[in-house]
């Protein structure tokens, strides 16, 4: 009679987990036109669920709890949403801002940040509650607020080019300010082991680095008059260094005004390298084995992606998916590309090797495509 129970028991047991939901395959698709988000299961290919009532959504981006239940949504509109993806609900939200550019979460998952424009500052929250913890005022609009270890935010200032550091491991908020950062720093991306922080200048000729390994990280100059002797071009579309490329030892960032994405040595941050461009970089982004780069464009050019072998330096594809190519996110392993192609309404999956086109799944004007395996990965 005792082996049978135990028997019983053990088959009850072993069938509980199969009941559960994983998360690990799922991810959250922007939908910038209608204030909401896109479920989506990555080996399906396909969108399982819609979450409502998210405000604007024009210039969004999230983070994931450490569990990767539940998202962060940072809303142009000042908005900060948590909803649980498994629900496909808002769990809270609150207004925080009256305008706001993304944020990060602490490596603990228990403090989320958000980097504001009006009115500016970093606003810092209870990843369960949504209380407020911190108001970090800065006098100035901030921009590339990222986490690294040790519970801290980085982030920096665009009027005053300045980076803060905010320590949240004490009692209170901890500030490092770091002045000399250069004019309008614009965004600002930090490797995956939290050491280099790297910050693009609209108002300079270069770009700034910061060892954050060092007790008082000092500014150093890198690219220094990268565009020297050429006429800008009209800005159509800021880049985004957040969707930063490292490939193999080198970076590959792309050029505020021009028509190349340039490359620099990790370790020594010297140049290594140009590629000439379709049009003007947005995302410059590094498939997760490093041998391909992935770009997309800003407008008039955006319907097309070009991908550059990082051993060669050289383009050796492009192709137009459709208009208005906005974002692109690689499955974990690099085997599948996601592209959100807003004037299509649009999402389609690419193979990385083949390029063949897999999927198309509809979508009201997708932007930010975000799959739950950032949760473990600093930075993102």
């Amino acid at each position: 009679m005792k082996r049978l129970f135990l028997a019983a028991l053990t088959g009850l047991t072993l069938a509980g987990p199969s009941l559960a939901q994983p998360t690990g395959d799922l991810g959250l698709i922007v939908e910038r036109a209608s204030g909401s988000l896109l479920v989506v299961d990555q080996s399906d290919r396909a969108r399982i669920g819609r979450i409502t009532g998210l405000g604007d959504l024009s210039h969004a981006s999230l983070v994931y709890s450490p569990d990767e239940r539940f998202a962060y949504v940072f809303g142009r509109d000042g908005g900060l949403t948590k909803v649980d993806i498994l629900e496909q609900s808002v769990v809270n939200r609150v207004m925080q801002a009256g305008n706001s550019i993304g944020g990060a979460i602490s490596d603990d998952g228990r403090f989320v940040a958000v980097s504001n424009y009006e009115p500016g500052g970093v606003r810092i929250f209870d990843a369960d509650t949504l209380d407020m913890v911190a108001d970090i005022p800065t006098g100035s609009k901030t921009i590339g607020l990222v986490d690294i270890p040790g519970t801290k935010f980085v982030f920096s200032l665009w009027d005053e080019g300045e980076t803060w550091i905010a320590d949240m491991s004490g009692e209170t908020p901890g500030i490092t300010r770091i002045p000399g950062m250069g004019s309008n720093p614009y965004d600002a991306l930090v490797t995956g082991d939290g050491r280099t922080y790297i910050a693009g200048l609209f108002g300079d000729d270069h770009l700034t680095a910061l060892d954050l390994w060092q007790p008082q990280p000092e500014p150093k100059p890198i690219l220094d008059g990268y565009a020297k002797g050429r006429e800008g071009l009209p800005v159509y579309k800021m880049p985004h260094l957040e969707g930063w490329a490292q490939a193999g030892g080198e970076f590959v960032l792309p050029a505020v005004g021009q028509h190349e994405v340039l490359w620099v040595d990790a370790r020594s941050l010297t140049e290594t390298g140009r590629t000439e461009t379709y049009g003007q970089p947005v995302f410059a982004m590094s498939r997760p084995d490093g041998r391909h780069v992935w770009v997309n464009f800003a407008h008039p050019l955006n319907d097309t992606i070009q991908v550059i072998d990082s051993v060669t330096k050289q383009v050796v594809h492009e192709f137009k998916p459709g208009p208005g190519v906005l974002h692109m996110e690689f499955t974990p392993r690099g085997r599948e590309v996601w592209l959100s192609v807003r004037d299509a309404g649009k999402v389609m999956v690419y193979d990385t090797q083949t390029f063949e086109k897999l999927s198309e799944i509809d979508a009201e004007s997708p932007s930010g495509i975000f799959f739950t395996a950032r949760a473990h990965r600093t930075g993102m």
